[in-house]
């Protein structure tokens, strides 16, 4: 990897030599022959997991291979595999190697190991995020089905969303930490990387599980019924996106979306998450990262690279006591916060607020790494579980996630909800070409979100998310379903006069029309009336046909009204032609 840079380098601009990080470097070890159970092989019916490849980041042990937690003085060969990574390959799946990490699970960038940098999945001049940068990259790039990371600060999560990836980061003990190496062993836990979630849960399934002999394992009842349709998730009443103004709107276009699905947007007081999650290296709590390697450290100090080594040697200076108030500090913390969830079910921020290059790293290594963490450090330390799925593509070429937040236990319930909104981005898998495939049912719940009693509408122009009438929608609780388009057999018009604009739908013969871009919503049959009601001439509501032969209640409009009415079909939507009239006054 070229590391040579410029010494002319401040924190506001990019050096001058850019750095590209090697894709060889995502892996420590790979298997010459994939890793099954034997004893599957003869079974008569497949196990849940078959067909399934997998890697595991390298500060988790595998029987006959070596763990060296991204420090090769500190490598040894494991002679069992650790507990999560047997249930695993017990349930089918094929384990085909290690993955490079930040140095014993110290950072969230991906730049930290001796093996090499990570690169990301889009841009190899970009990190990958970490500390589970391999784990991220390899599923991202398609090399294999799912990933096991771990997560103490966000490692399980910024990775996903600098990759465009999910990563599901379950309540603390729901999976067995025995056989992984601990970062801060009372706040780990094992996360999952797939590229939709509906093979995350299927992992997790599969992965989680009481066990004795893992002293932060805890029997867990997770909550089985979904969010409400009309859910209520909490904003952070300050965001921090560090002067990236791509990150900032994708946010603001994610709200909307969740809004389109039903949900309420809910200001908080972000202050106690951020006050706990400057306990993580700004008290006594560093002292576990110290802990967690010891008796290596003490003897083999200049063996870590830094800054890992002045990181984990931070942990030294302080007492017993120290970490008593620390503790108690941040259970005062929690207090608070733990009052902030009276009014919402969820919360919602960005995963990481910003990209940063591998040169910019590399030359400001602990503030750049510092500001990955600024949505993910709090989590668990306040005992939360948390899912990141894929939000957008920015006009850069880079992804932006977003990271859904919930109590202990609601693992099942971000999943649906997750699910829903990433299907709802028409984004593809990870950095492939591969659509999303169609959505799973989440086997956890066992209750989903009502829509009993309750129409389908379709709306093509001012009603869209985002547009200025959307509201006569979201006040009417009506949720999003996803996007679509009409049978090739209607012309979209451009009416005068219309405040705010709007498109008029005809349908027309057949092989006269083109097939127009859509929003499918349910509306509560309740308040169907009240919003037909705002509908003034020339439009109206009718059946409109959708390109999958199914009908819908939509939007249509007089012919009459069209006489003077600009023909927009060819743009194939109103988003579009709205989109050509910001362009022409640029």
């Amino acid at each position: 990897m070229n590391t040579e840079l410029t010494l002319d380098f401040t924190a506001n601009a990019e050096p001058a030599t850019q750095v590209v990080a090697d894709p060889d470097c995502a892996w420590v070890s790979r298997l010459p022959v994939p890793l099954v159970t034997t004893a599957l092989t003869s079974a008569r019916v497949d196990p849940p997991l078959a067909g399934l490849r997998f890697a595991v980041k390298d500060n988790m042990d595998v029987a006959g291979s070596a763990t060296t937690a991204a420090c090769p003085a500190f490598a040894f060969e494991a002679t069992a595999s650790a507990q999560v990574v047997q249930q695993l390959l017990n349930a089918g799946a094929a384990l085909m190697g290690k993955t490079n990490m930040d140095q014993f699970a110290c950072g969230l960038n991906g730049t930290r190991s001796p093996f090499g940098a990570v690169p990301n999945a889009f841009n190899p001049a970009y990190v990958s995020g970490g500390s589970s940068s391999g784990s991220a990259y390899v599923v991202a790039s398609g090399q294999v089905d799912f990933s096991l990371g771990t997560d103490t600060a966000g490692s399980g999560r910024v990775p996903a969303g600098l990759n465009n990836i999910v990563g599901l980061k379950p309540s603390r003990g729901l999976i067995s930490t025995r056989g992984v190496l601990p970062a801060a062993q009372s706040v780990d836990c094992v996360s999952i990387f797939a590229c939709t979630v509906a093979t995350a849960v299927q992992v997790l399934e599969n992965a989680m599980g009481y066990d004795p002999l893992d002293a932060y394992s805890r029997h867990l009842t997770l909550a089985d019924s979904a969010f409400p349709a009309s859910f209520k998730f909490g904003v952070p009443d300050q965001l921090e996106f560090f002067g990236d103004t791509l990150a900032e709107a994708a946010y603001q276009a994610a709200v909307l979306r969740l809004q389109g699905m039903g949900g309420i947007a809910v200001k908080l007081d972000f202050a106690p998450f951020k006050q706990a999650a400057q306990l993580l290296y700004g008290s006594a709590l560093v002292a576990e990262r110290y802990a967690a390697i010891r008796s290596f450290f003490d003897e083999h100090e200049a063996e870590v690279i830094e800054p890992v080594r002045s990181i984990i040697a931070e942990g030294r200076q302080y007492s017993a006591a120290d970490l008593f108030d620390a503790q108690t500090q941040l259970k005062l913390i929690g207090q608070r916060a733990n009052a902030l969830w009276a009014d919402i079910d969820l919360l919602v921020v960005p995963t990481a607020p910003t990209h940063y290059s591998v040169a910019s790293m590399l030359q400001i290594p602990v503030e750049l790494n510092r500001r990955l963490g600024e949505y993910t450090n709090f989590v668990n330390l306040l005992d939360y579980a948390a899912l990141s799925v894929p939000s957008a593509m920015r006009s850069d070429g880079l992804p932006f996630g977003i990271t859904l937040i919930g109590r202990c236990g609601s693992d099942w319930q971000l999943a649906e909800l997750g699910q829903r909104y990433h299907h709802l981005t028409g984004l593809t898998q990870g950095a492939t070409a591969v659509p999303l495939p169609s959505p799973q049912a989440i086997k956890g719940l066992t209750q989903k979100p009502s829509t009993q009693g309750s129409v389908r509408v379709a709306v093509v122009g001012a009603h869209l998310s985002g547009m200025p009438l959307n509201s006569q929608l979201t006040e009417r609780g009506a949720t999003l379903v996803g996007t679509a388009s009409t049978a090739a057999d209607y012309r979209l018009y451009a009416l005068p006069g219309t405040a705010p604009p709007k498109p008029g739908l005809l349908r027309v013969a057949a092989g006269q029309g083109s097939a127009i871009a859509l929003e499918v919503w349910d509306m509560p049959l309740q308040h169907y009336g009240s919003f037909v009601a705002l509908i003034a001439a020339p439009l109206g509501i009718g059946t409109l046909t959708l390109a999958d032969s199914t009908s819908v209640q939509g939007f249509v409009c007089e012919a009459e009204a069209l006489h003077d009415a600009k023909d927009i079909s060819h743009l194939g939507g109103w988003r579009a032609y709205i989109a050509s009239l910001q362009a022409a006054d640029t």
